[in-house]
């Protein structure tokens, strides 16, 4: 569990600087917010090829999949559970799951900055 551990905080780290040099590096697009796309979709597209280049019984697996697209991006799991979702023929569950967590998730930053305001 510890090297478990160890390797998810591990590629957490880099991930998460990463992210921040994409961002601080990336040509600035206002009002789009081309970096932080760029990220999400990037961290897809990783996720995706770390779950099939990467053996399950590997531990790699918490650096990269967990650790290091965690860090760079959490849509990228959200994507992944999505996906998993559809995959399963859980359709509803899936849009359930799509529709909530950006409508709430917009709403529970909304009201977070409402808040402390």
């Amino acid at each position: 569990m510890i090297k478990q551990i160890l390797l998810v905080g591990a590629g957490g780290a880099a991930g998460s600087i990463l992210r921040y040099l994409t961002s601080v590096f990336m040509v600035k697009a206002d009002p789009f917010p081309l970096a932080t796309f760029a990220i999400n979709i990037i961290g897809c597209f990783c996720i995706g090829l770390f779950i099939n280049l990467v053996p399950t019984s590997n531990s790699m697996r918490f650096f990269l999949i967990t650790g290091f697209c965690g860090g760079f991006t959490t849509f990228s799991a959200f994507a992944n559970e999505t996906l998993s979702l559809v995959n399963n023929n859980q359709m509803p569950t899936a849009f359930l799951y799509v529709l909530a967590s950006c409508i709430l998730g917009v709403g529970a930053v909304w009201l977070g900055m409402y808040i402390t305001k």
